[in-house]
């Protein structure tokens, strides 16, 4: 494939140029143009990396469209890969949450062990769009959720966990009011429900919290596989993650927390959607916010995948970041803080994963996305 006139955006620069893929590589990267007739002209769209997504629980959403209502998990997985890539995603870390509770819904352990073993083989049969891995999100204050990740530790695809605990009073739900408003979204409760709910919450993240997140840790560290922290607030959520050898904070809930792990060298992570909203759903940080303190390593579109790539282009508006800092932290920030080291720029050597983006009046607008150099989107 030869591409011309095309807006090329690589880690440091931005420019008018030609790119030559051959055998599902990026062979040449090069300002200018060519007459060679072969040569497909982008008319001055954006070419950009493919983008690498790490923390996405965007599958639930297809697991139940209703609420009430439990979908297909093939089908949803199918739908979802479809989605992902059509967003500009070419790499998706599916984060499925592990670790059982009463009212479990789409995180129940069968249904995450049937979609784990689906996604395996959906992609070993090639019926994926997108290429997949598995990040095991551990809900650390319950009882059963060492013995899933046993369960799925040899998972082919499994490459990143990690820790959590959404107990109310704590990290992401340090207001109670908060968790019980979030609770209620599809019908309300009465206060003695939300009692009764509050105090088996609080006991089971009194008798395994502590002792689940050591398990997890222990074990990522036996599999050297890479660990992150999930929803840190105060400095000593971090100062912990950084005993336990965590490299990645994930949607840091407070500014303290976020300056912290940046002198401890743990990369940040916050939501693509926090940035395109203007600010956390769940009345936390703002990413911008900490965009603009040069606090922000990676986003992730968590919930809505189309929200990556407007993230991204909102960084340089709402923030003043140049385009190339801004694609960064959706393609080689976050294939970086993976260990894959083959994607994640416009670079001669590199997999051809690209996405060509027209823009309408300022909005991005993926056009064709390429894994390998194959059109999947």
């Amino acid at each position: 494939m030869l591409i011309k006139n095309a807006r090329i955006v690589t880690r440091d620069e931005e420019f008018t140029g030609v790119v030559r893929v051959t055998d599902g590589r990026i062979d040449e990267v090069a300002p200018g143009t060519t007459s060679a007739a072969q040569a497909e002209d982008w008319e001055g769209d954006y070419l950009l990396p493919g983008l690498v997504e790490l923390h996405t629980d965007n599958i639930e959403k297809h697991l139940a469209p209703r609420p009430g209502v439990l979908w297909n998990h093939e089908a949803a997985i199918l739908v979802h890969d479809q989605q992902v890539a059509c967003a500009g995603i070419t790499t998706v870390f599916d984060a499925l949450g592990i670790g059982s509770r009463p009212d479990v819904g789409v995180r129940g352990r069968e249904i995450q062990t049937k979609c784990a073993q689906s996604i395996e083989n959906f992609a070993r049969r090639g019926l994926l769009r997108a290429d997949h891995f598995l990040h095991l999100r551990c809900e650390v204050a319950t009882a059963d959720v060492v013995e899933i990740f046993d369960s799925l530790s040899s998972h082919p695809l499994l490459r990143l966990a990690s820790v959590m605990d959404h107990t109310p009073g704590q990290r992401q739900w340090h207001d109670p009011v908060q968790w019980r408003r979030y609770q209620e979204r599809h019908g309300k409760w009465t206060d003695e429900r939300a009692r009764t709910a509050l105090e088996e919450l609080a006991e089971d993240q009194r008798r395994y919290a502590h002792a689940h997140r050591r398990d997890i840790v222990e074990r990522c560290r036996s599999l050297g596989m890479s660990l992150a922290s999930h929803d840190d607030t105060l400095v000593e959520h971090v100062e912990e993650a950084a005993r336990d050898g965590i490299v990645l904070a994930e949607f840091p809930t407070t500014l303290v927390a976020a300056q912290a792990s940046r002198r401890l060298n743990i990369a940040t992570i916050m939501g693509a959607p926090n940035v395109v909203r203007g600010g956390s759903h769940s009345g936390n940080v703002s990413a911008l916010e900490l965009a603009q303190a040069g606090l922000l390593d990676i986003l992730s579109s968590d919930y809505v995948p189309s929200s990556l790539l407007i993230a991204a282009f909102d960084l340089v508006r709402k923030a003043d970041w140049t385009l190339p800092r801004a694609i960064a932290t959706v393609s080689s920030a976050p294939a970086r803080a993976a260990g894959l080291d083959d994607r994640g720029a416009i670079a001669p050597g590199l997999r051809a994963d690209l996405v060509r983006v027209a823009s309408a009046d300022g909005l991005p607008v993926p056009r064709a996305t390429y894994r390998a150099g194959l059109r999947v989107g």
